[in-house]
């Protein structure tokens, strides 16, 4: 089976395959992801077909979750040739920004890294090429631009989910990304090695935030100091929330403005440039005012910690509650960054 692509050189690939199928630079993430999407398509045999291409109101459109599943909709890395899975990762690299596709491409690696740590007798197969892609209504939308068609890429603690609509990308959630370990401690022998941790901006951003608050701040950020067993909302379709909880942005300082806009720009710069710029644009657009920041756990790495930033229109949640394999505590992390208004292009409970 082919190994993934690095970031770099698959970069150049995209440039010269965009080019072959006239691809203009600067063209839109959705055009980019339509025209990448029917080479996909072409490399697909009949039995494959009905695999991928699937009805935009297909009930598992909505279904998605990153636990370690013995199947899931879509069609894996594993079972394609090299043509494929080379324009399978083409793909949802145009969906992707330079930063989110490494964060990608690192959490499909670290399953060669849970290999090694579990061993034999392992309940799960741990295989970097079990990463499964569907698109959802794209035969309709190849021959009517106008019809809504969407691309999911998931696998174990990988879930990205977009919907397009002409040279547009209407939603790029539910997004989420994990890591486990969330730091590698020991030496692997693999692609990765000790000491990378793939969302280590997620968390010391945070740590970081956390550490600038004053008592009377921590206060009303820390809603307890034990931390929840794992985000909320995994697995459901949309995110059902209530009112916002901890610390009000209009409480902080500016330097700490500036590092929860940091944080929030780590989790809002994963889809594509354009698709990312818009997400910041509806931000300002809501305002930050509305925004708060929760805490709970503890205030320090290695034992179990969550926080959450909600939004007007969005809701970023990350836990680290869990030990890896080897048995380090708090070194298994999720994180997620879902769409208020609705993810999948689908109103919101209540909406």
């Amino acid at each position: 089976m082919p190994s993934l692509l690095r970031p770099i050189v698959l970069l150049a690939i995209l440039v010269s395959i965009g080019l072959t199928l006239g691809l203009k630079l600067g063209d839109p993430p959705a055009v980019e992801m339509r025209t990448f999407a029917g080479a996909f398509v072409e490399t697909l045999d009949k039995a494959d077909k009905k695999l991928v291409l699937l009805p935009y109101d297909a009930a598992n459109r909505v279904d998605w979750h990153f636990i370690p599943k013995d199947s899931r909709k879509g069609l894996p890395l594993k079972e394609m040739n090299d043509a494929q899975s080379s324009a399978a990762l083409r793909l949802l690299r145009s969906a992707l920004s330079d930063v989110g596709y490494r964060k990608a491409d690192r959490i499909m690696l670290l399953e060669e890294v849970l290999q090694g740590m579990e061993g034999e007798g392992r309940r799960w197969a741990r295989d970097s090429q079990l990463y499964y892609v569907t698109l959802f209504g794209y035969e309709a939308a190849a021959t009517d631009a106008s019809q809504p068609w969407g691309l999911s890429f998931e696998g174990h603690h990988l879930s990205l989910n977009f919907v397009c609509k002409g040279d547009q990308v209407v939603d790029s959630t539910p997004q989420f990304m994990g890591s486990n370990p969330a730091t590698i401690m020991n030496e692997t022998g693999v692609t990765l090695d000790k000491g990378t941790a793939v969302l280590a901006r997620e968390e010391n951003l945070a740590f970081e935030l956390l550490g600038s608050l004053t008592e009377s701040q921590r206060k009303k950020a820390i809603l307890s100091d034990k931390a929840p067993k794992d985000i909320r909302f995994a697995g459901d379709a949309q995110a059902s929330v209530g009112e916002p909880e901890g610390l009000p942005f209009s409480a902080l300082s500016p330097d700490q403005k500036a590092t929860l806009k940091r944080l929030v720009d780590v989790y809002v710069e994963v889809p594509a440039d354009t698709v990312a710029r818009r997400r910041r644009e509806l931000l300002e657009k809501d305002g930050w005012d509305p925004i708060h920041f929760a805490w709970a756990g503890a205030d320090k790495p290695g034992v179990g910690h969550y926080y959450r930033i909600r939004g007007k229109g969005f809701l970023i949640e990350y836990a680290n509650t869990q030990a890896d394999p080897a048995g380090n505590p708090a070194n298994h992390a999720h994180a997620f960054f879902r769409d208020l208004t609705g993810d999948f292009d689908l109103p919101a409970h209540g909406g």
